[in-house]
C-alpha cells in the first residue's frame, strides 16, 4: 500500500509496485493496480496508519517509584510511571501518560489524554491543555532570557537577572517535539495555540504568542514578545526577532532571518528575510556573480585602452 498525492513524485509513482495505492480522484487508471480514489491521499494515508498503530496506553495508575505529592491532583484514570514526579498542587487529567523522568510542578495542570514522554518537564503554575504531546526532555516554563545591566551591582558590573513571574500556556491538541524549550512570561503568558505543532530543538522564549493550527520546524527560534498569526509555518532554522508579528497564513523559507512584521498570506524567505520572489531573483543573481565580476574587469581594461588610445 502506497500513496500518490504530488506530481512531485510522478516518477515513484509510475515505478511503485505496491499493490494499491490511494490516489486523488482525477488520476487516470493503471493497468495492473488498485487505485483507492480519495479527497486527500495523504489525509487518508495518515488514517490508515493510525488502524494500524500498535502503541497502547499504559495501565492506569500510579506505578510504585513514582513520586505524587500527597496534595496532587492525578486522575484516577491517569498513568504515572516510575520516577515521575507530580508536586504539590499539580493536577493530571484523565487518560494521560507520564513516562520516567516527567516531572510536573507545583500548582501545574495537565489536561486529558496528553503523553508527557521521558525527562519531559512542565514547571510550576503552567497551564498544559488536552491531547497534548510533549517528547523527551522538552521543558514548558524554564525561565525566559531577561537580565537588566547594573554598572554598580555589589560585586561590581553584573547582569541584574529579571524574575520571570509568568507562566506558559499550551491550548489543547497541540505537539511539542523532543528538547524543544518554552519559556515562561516576564509577566503574564507565553502562549502556544490549538493545534500548533512544534519540530524537536524549536525555541520560544519570553511572551511569545503563537497562534493556532501553526507549524514551526526544527532549529527555529522565536525572540521575545513576537506574535506568530495562525497557521503560519516557520521553515527550519528560521529566527524571528522580538516584538514583531507573522501574520496569520504567512510562509517564511528555511533559514530566514525575520527582523520585521511579515503581513498575512505573505512569503517570505532569506536574511533579512525577504518577499520570496525577490529572494528567489537575487539567489539566481548571486549564481552569475563570477562571470558579471569578469565581464566588469573586461569592460574595464577596454574603457582604460580606450582612454590611452585618446589621449595619445
Amino acid at each position: 500500500m502506497s500513496f500518490y498525492g504530488n506530481t512531485r513524485y510522478r516518477r515513484q509513482y509510475e515505478a511503485t509496485r505496491a499493490s494499491a495505492v490511494l490516489v486523488g480522484r482525477d488520476v487516470p487508471a493503471r493497468e495492473g493496480m488498485a487505485l483507492i480514489r480519495v479527497s486527500n491521499p495523504h489525509l487518508a494515508f495518515a488514517r490508515l496508519l493510525k488502524l494500524f498503530d500498535v502503541w497502547e496506553r499504559p495501565p492506569a495508575g500510579v506505578r510504585p517509584g513514582a513520586h505524587v505529592h500527597p496534595e496532587a491532583h492525578v486522575h484516577p484514570e491517569a498513568t504515572v510511571m516510575a520516577g515521575a514526579t507530580v508536586e504539590k498542587g499539580a493536577s493530571v487529567g484523565a487518560r494521560t501518560v507520564l513516562y520516567a523522568g516527567a516531572y510536573v510542578g507545583e500548582a501545574a495542570s495537565i489536561g486529558e489524554d496528553c503523553l508527557l514522554y521521558p525527562n519531559v518537564t512542565v514547571r510550576e503554575r503552567c497551564q498544559v491543555g488536552s491531547r497534548v504531546i510533549l517528547h523527551a526532555s522538552c521543558v514548558v516554563g524554564a525561565d525566559g532570557f531577561g537580565f537588566a545591566f547594573d554598572a554598580e551591582g555589589d560585586n561590581g558590573p553584573q547582569h541584574f537577572k529579571i524574575p520571570q513571574t509568568g507562566i506558559v500556556r499550551i491550548e489543547d491538541d497541540v505537539e511539542v517535539g523532543a528538547c524543544t524549550c518554552i519559556d515562561r512570561a516576564t509577566i503574564g503568558e507565553t502562549v502556544v495555540g490549538r493545534g500548533t505543532k512544534l519540530d524537536n530543538l524549536v525555541q520560544l522564549a519570553h511572551n511569545v504568542k503563537i497562534g493556532p493550527l501553526t507549524l514551526i520546524c526544527a532549529q527555529a527560534g522565536v525572540s521575545g514578545s513576537a506574535e506568530v498569526g495562525t497557521g503560519v509555518v516557520l521553515a527550519g532554522q528560521v529566527g524571528v526577532v522580538g516584538h514583531i508579528r507573522v501574520g496569520d497564513l504567512a510562509k517564511v523559507g528555511a533559514q530566514s532571518g525575520v527582523a520585521h512584521d511579515v503581513e498575512d498570506g505573505q512569503i517570505v524567505s532569506g536574511s533579512p528575510a525577504i518577499p520570496h520572489r525577490e529572494w528567489l531573483r537575487a539567489s539566481a543573481a548571486a549564481g552569475q556573480l563570477g562571470d558579471l565580476l569578469k565581464e566588469v574587469r573586461a569592460l574595464r581594461r577596454r574603457v582604460d585602452m580606450l582612454e590611452k588610445e585618446k589621449g595619445g
